[in-house]
């Protein structure tokens, strides 16, 4: 009997010893990165670590970890940081071209976020599912466009919504968020966003909050009426009892340069009285969108295409439209020089990209004065239109938003096709720039901030409670690179220039660039919004 206790007893230890041993055995990873300087996406200091991936999902952060990994990644001299996500973009403008995404993947940006400026497609549902069965690198998501939405019900007409029209506007929303829409964006500053009184866009922002959205929006004016603008957007969101979010923000005109010290304070003034009210925000001081929208009044947008030649050929009309554009060349997004206003894209000649619109003005054999670049962007909205570059932000301002607590990065840029036109750098470098020069050079921001801005402040505002920061259990959303180095390389006269600085990109666990190269992994997802249903 004693014998038989003794050996049950010896059995029992040899198991429990087996049991720890093998709990304590070494793990194997599918990715294991070691020697890094961990910037975790929270804005708390930097520091020493490892982090091990096991499928999509981060497994380990830890100053050391034991295990084997199929792919062991060693970064030392370099910081491990969240993939970057950009809050706003056009991506739908290329991504179908380019489903890689070189131009952000490159610079460490892993998300997407498309359908700004109240300019989505319609049904969501169908252009998601487009999205999701293209194999892409980055992963997608898209808000709802409130113009948009606006042009399927009235058009392009400048008149209030009847009820009966906000009802049909308002079921549209409820729709976009059930496809899976992140929220309401608007473009109050374009056509026909431009006609839409406040009250109809908190209308519609209200079904956007009552689902779980936000409400971001390209206000109605970034120059003379810059803070009039800030103050509507804030009271959209109060009044729709949602989160808003000044998008692009910036201040347009020398004239008008130094009201962010106002703009600023409207925002901090909301969140003190409990408003949930931020800001985003692209690195440059140049803007970038049509000329037609940019140089012409919106009153002679209204109707479309066939409406706007219909004026060009009445003198009287045509006279108006050219003073009121010599004045928005002078005092807005002209910048006060036909030369600072620089065509991106042309489809109808492309020879155009890149020339200014003084050159223009030249080759049509006049003097660049105000009068005659006015009826140069009359001349080239009359041939088709051409996508534009406008020098008229001040450093100051932009200095003085970026370092805002309340600000995140985002880039407002497409999906190029590689030596195709002549874009704006924006789409290139904006977070390389951030990194680049407002940590390194110009030290705006600290290193963990500005990657704080980049990562887990649009997941929070977004609702991306899974990315953004590097945790276990998080998605593996990644990108090392090397502080000292990391820069963009894009610029206004060669802006198809890639980043420099970053070594990989890891997206839902799986490496997306490295040794220079896009490989040929394409982890990207479709990632739908709060009130998705399936």
């Amino acid at each position: 009997m004693l014998r038989s206790r003794l050996f049950a007893s010896l059995v029992v230890a040899v198991l429990l010893l087996s049991a720890g041993s093998s709990a304590q055995a070494p793990r194997a990873y599918d990715l294991l990165i070691r020697n890094a300087r961990i910037v975790d996406g929270t804005g708390s200091p930097w520091y020493r670590g490892e982090i091990a991936v096991s499928g999509d999902t981060i497994a380990a952060v830890a100053p050391s970890i034991a295990g084997t990994a199929a792919r062991v990644i060693d970064a030392h001299g370099m910081v491990v940081s969240p993939g970057f996500i950009d809050i706003h973009t056009h991506a739908r403008r290329g991504i179908f071209d380019v489903p890689t995404a070189d131009n952000y993947v490159r610079q460490g940006v892993t998300t997407l976020f498309e359908g700004q400026d109240g300019d989505s497609p319609l049904p969501i549902r169908d252009f998601l599912a487009k999205v999701a069965a293209t194999k892409i690198t980055p992963n997608f998501a898209t808000f709802v466009g409130q113009g948009s939405i606006r042009e399927k019900v009235i058009g392009l007409e400048d008149r209030p919504a009847t009820p009966a029209e906000i009802e049909r506007m308002q079921a549209l929303v409820g729709q976009a968020m059930e496809d899976g829409a992140f929220g309401l964006s608007s473009g109050l500053f374009y056509v026909p966003g431009a006609f839409t009184p406040t009250e109809e866009v908190v209308a519609l922002a209200k079904v956007a909050g009552r689902m779980g959205g936000i409400y971001i929006s390209h206000m109605r004016d970034e120059a003379s009426k810059v803070v009039e603008s800030v103050a509507e957007t804030i009271r959209i969101g109060e009044e729709g009892g949602l989160p808003t979010q000044v998008t692009h923000h910036k201040i347009i005109g020398a004239a008008y340069w130094g009201r962010s010290v106002e703009t600023l304070r409207l925002v901090e003034e909301a969140r003190a009285r409990g408003v949930d009210a931020t800001v985003d925000q692209y690195p440059y001081t140049a803007s970038s969108t049509s000329i037609e929208a940019a140089l012409w009044p919106k009153w002679a947008q209204e109707g479309g295409r066939a409406a706007v030649l219909a004026r060009l050929k009445d003198p009287a009309t045509r006279a108006k439209i050219r003073a009121e554009s010599a004045v928005i060349i002078r005092d807005e997004r002209g910048g006060g020089d036909a030369s600072k206003v620089q065509l991106a894209r042309c489809d109808w000649d492309p020879s155009l990209a890149g020339k200014t619109l003084a050159d223009v003005v030249r080759a049509r054999g006049a003097e660049p004065t105000l009068e005659n670049a006015a009826d140069a962007a009359i001349w080239i909205v009359g041939q088709g239109g051409c996508q534009g570059i406008f020098h008229a932000i001040g450093e100051e301002d932009l200095e003085r938003i970026l370092a805002y607590p309340g600000t995140m990065i985002a880039s407002d840029g497409e999906v190029p096709i590689f030596g195709k036109a002549s874009p704006h750098p924006r789409s290139y470098g904006t977070n390389a720039r951030v990194l680049g020069v407002y940590v390194r050079e110009k030290h705006v921001l600290t290193l963990e901030d500005a990657v704080r801005k980049m990562t887990s402040f649009p997941a929070q505002r977004t609702g991306l409670v899974d990315r953004g920061v590097l945790r276990p259990g998080m998605k593996a959303d990644l990108a090392v690179f090397d502080p000292a180095t990391v820069r963009d390389m894009a610029t206004y006269t060669q802006p198809h220039q890639y980043a420099v600085g970053v070594a990989y990109v890891i997206v839902n666990g799986q490496l997306a660039f490295e040794n220079g190269k896009m490989t040929e992994a394409r982890p990207g997802r479709v990632l739908y919004g709060p009130a998705r249903t399936r």
